[in-house]
């Protein structure tokens, strides 16, 4: 990569950290799309100037990378990686127009969210053993906060005493562009975390700043642990081939929409900055519509 361009990179990156206030991780994915970019430009086209570079350049690193087998949502992502660095140059002046204008996303085929089921949901919460260690009680309440709120993984992790509020049963949480929402809970979700600071403060010395989870020498957690608490659990009570976090995100969105819950009320629970996000959860609630239709209705 040239060192104009790494200039420009440089400052973009800047600009999403201090600016935007992204996460770490949506960072990095920027960064890694934007070099892959710039390294294939270097390689095929030698060009050092930002307004050198034409459609057809993007086109043609995007046809490669569907030729190496990348889906449609993996190249979309790295679209919407040059489409926000280009505007971002707009903005700065560098450019006086964006080779992403005329750049056309390749359709995604839309899948419907995995979920777990109602009946499976009340037999990991109230069938399942939960070992009584410190292990134990945080594995539970890992499980208890990603149902009962939604959360992302990242979101969790993240997690201070000081956002559960017990007296109004409610849970701030700090989600993408750092902005704010407030999810209410349950009194059992509420005693259930307040038990678990408690036993804290009487067993664990040293606890990293706040945090709500931490392991049985008082750090974070890290991401790969609730994963394997995610999949350990629920393969005790699904068939189901995801058993992921996000899971149990979509299982509490579904849930929602399964039993009458609003669109625009889940839609600020799960933190999405647009409807459209939140829409594919419709589909899963006229699944459900069908499926009792065609078993009760004696013509259908």
């Amino acid at each position: 990569m040239s060192i104009t361009h790494q200039a420009h990179l440089h400052q973009f990156i800047q600009y999403l950290q201090f600016q935007k206030r992204y996460s770490q991780h949506t960072v990095l994915s920027y960064q890694t799309d934007l070099l892959a970019f710039f390294d294939y430009l270097q390689i095929q086209f030698a060009t050092n100037n930002l307004s050198e570079i034409k459609p057809s350049f993007i086109r043609s690193w995007l046809a490669q990378l569907k030729e190496q087998g990348l889906q449609a949502k993996s190249i979309n992502r790295k679209i919407s990686s040059l489409k926000s660095f280009f505007k971002y140059q707009l903005k700065q002046q560098t450019i006086t127009v964006s080779p992403m204008a005329i750049v056309v996303s390749p359709k995604v085929n839309k899948r419907l969210p995995s979920f777990i089921e109602e009946k499976d949901t009340n037999t990991l919460f109230s069938y399942v053993d939960f070992p009584d260690t410190w292990a134990g009680k945080t594995d539970r309440l890992i499980l208890q906060l990603l149902y009962n709120t939604g959360m992302r993984r990242a979101e969790l992790l993240e997690l201070k005493e000081s956002q559960i509020d017990k007296y109004n049963s409610s849970i701030k949480v700090l989600g993408k562009g750092n902005k704010e929402r407030i999810i209410p809970v349950s009194k059992e979700v509420i005693t259930i975390a307040d038990e678990y600071v408690i036993a804290k403060m009487k067993n664990i010395k040293v606890v990293d700043a706040g945090v709500l989870l931490v392991n049985e020498k008082g750090k974070k957690l890290y991401p790969k642990y609730l994963y394997n608490v995610v999949k350990k659990y629920l393969t005790l009570v699904t068939t189901l081939k995801k058993r992921s976090p996000h899971v149990l995100r979509h299982t509490f969105a579904t849930h929602l929409m399964n039993n009458g819950a609003d669109l625009n009320a889940v839609k600020e629970l799960l933190g999405h900055s647009s409807l459209a996000a939140t829409q594919i959860y419709t589909h899963n609630t006229i699944e459900k519509l069908k499926d009792i239709h065609k078993k009760a209705h004696p013509k259908a």
